[in-house]
């Protein structure tokens, strides 16, 4: 069965950069995609960045463009998160998970849509 496990979290101040790390086991091939999402409190759950171990697209979503880069170790199974020039606003638990229905970026759906999650990492960013 498919696990992902998050790490790297963390809290740092406005400005501070974390690395998440998101490992991966359990795929039967390499024709999936892992992507990471973010919960605010009270806010529903957003969908950040992805990548695909399949076409190696990559997606990254206009809020974070520019601070955030995903990346992936094929060798280790392993996604990265690398997040630069934090704010308060990305306080939140982030969360890999993957649809295995979507092996690449390029059609990447919503939360609703995944079959498997981590169970999150908590980043605090303070002003």
């Amino acid at each position: 069965e498919v696990q992902l496990v998050e790490s790297g979290g963390g809290s740092v101040q406005a400005g501070g950069s974390l690395r998440l790390s998101c490992a991966a086991s359990g795929f039967n091939s390499d024709n999936y995609a892992i992507g990471w999402f973010r919960q605010a409190p009270g806010k529903e759950r957003e969908g950040v960045s992805c990548i695909s171990r399949s076409d190696g697209s990559i997606y990254v979503v206009d809020s974070v463009k520019g601070r955030f880069t995903v990346t992936s170790d094929n060798a280790k199974n392993t996604v990265y998160l690398q997040m630069n020039t934090l704010k308060p606003e990305d306080t939140a638990v982030y969360y890999c998970a993957t649809d295995l229905s979507i092996p690449t970026c390029m059609l990447w759906r919503g939360p609703d849509h995944m079959d498997y999650w981590g169970k999150g990492t908590l980043v605090t960013v303070s002003s």
